[in-house]
């Protein structure tokens, strides 16, 4: 269904009540099969081309619409929708396909400016999602299923400003999507991300989360990274690019380096930690299950988990110091972020 665009009321369409997005910095989260996928244009103008993607019995077509097919960047209102959909399955409410959110909140939650043309954008975005069709049979939520679908079913600009601004947006999602969201079947990205303007730094950064993880390293052939990534450029344009971001180092989390035979080898910018393993004295940290409900108590919505990663990461960079009371140091960490 192409999108609708009124003021009027917006249905369920047998979803039950909607989901409002009012999680205050929820973790961002990102469903596995797009981030392993090219379903994402890479383009930073019109890319009308139908895209056809096979890997490892993956099958994937994606035709735009005549605005073009969704780009990276327009991934940024999926993403929100996951991670305001994960943080509240992790805090224990229910939820709908069909989500409101404040258009407002969303521009800030994916780091772009709130103008008047940031608006606009946002509402071209929205029009990408809707109007790219996808034919696939990859698997999400356990099952394989041959389907075409848009990235989002449809939706809605719900209430505007005097000036005819978007103020609050309802979007109902995929089934596909929705199925991935409620098998869990995402995984944490750096808040980093929004900070990536190039949409190959992005794309390769979701690669490399989703290949990498927790592991120290994950080393890939050039010619299969530019096939995973979806770029339209030529081989020797690519390797270019490729080289470039080594140059830079751009990736949250991740080192870039060349080895010979045209590799790529990513590996962790901060040593990986697991419990009980060695280091300046002391072991990673183990919090009690307790202390992680104390820590959803003080940050209603939080992934908790995500967050003592994020700690125990914090706690190995600076120096991995013995402490004391670790569950009482990770709740006063967890207090203070969110005072931030």
């Amino acid at each position: 269904m192409s999108a609708a665009v009124t003021g009027g009321a917006y249905p369920a369409e047998g979803q039950g009540d909607f989901f409002l997005c009012d999680i205050f910095d929820a973790i961002p989260k990102n469903d596995l099969a797009s981030m392993e996928h090219p379903l994402f244009s890479l383009a930073t103008r019109p890319d009308r081309r139908i895209l056809n993607y096979q890997h490892n019995g993956a099958e994937i077509t994606v035709v735009p619409s005549v605005k073009g097919l969704a780009t990276i960047h327009d991934k940024d209102i999926l993403i929100f929708c996951v991670s305001q959909l994960m943080a509240a399955l992790n805090a224990g409410r229910q939820v709908s396909r069909t989500l409101h959110l404040k258009a407002h909140d969303l521009l800030l939650a994916t780091n772009r400016e709130t103008s008047g043309d940031a608006y606009r954008r946002l509402r071209e975005s929205f029009e990408r999602l809707a109007g790219t069709r996808i034919t696939t049979n990859i698997v999400t939520g356990g099952e394989e299923v041959t389907s075409g679908f848009g990235l989002i079913e449809r939706w809605e600009i719900v209430r505007k400003a005097r000036g005819g601004r978007m103020v609050s947006v309802a979007v109902t999602l995929s089934d596909w999507l929705f199925r991935a969201v409620m098998s869990k079947s995402v995984l944490t990205l750096s808040r980093d991300y929004f900070r990536l303007r190039k949409p190959l730094e992005r794309r390769i950064y979701e690669l490399t989360r989703k290949h990498c993880g927790r592991q120290q390293a994950w080393t890939i052939s050039v010619e299969t990274l530019l096939k995973k990534s979806g770029s339209a450029s030529p081989r020797r344009v690519f390797r270019k690019m490729v080289r470039d971001m080594i140059a830079a180092q751009p990736l949250p989390d991740y080192a870039m380096e060349e080895l010979p035979g045209d590799l790529i080898r990513f590996s962790q910018k901060h040593a990986v930690t697991e419990p009980g393993s060695g280091g300046a004295g002391a072991a990673t940290p183990v919090l009690k299950a307790t202390t992680l409900e104390r820590a959803r108590d003080l940050m209603p919505g939080a992934d908790v988990y995500a967050l003592e990663a994020e700690w125990q990461a914090m706690w190995a960079r600076t120096g991995r110091p013995r402490l004391r009371q670790a569950d009482a140091a990770f709740l006063g960490w967890v207090k203070k972020r969110g005072l931030e």
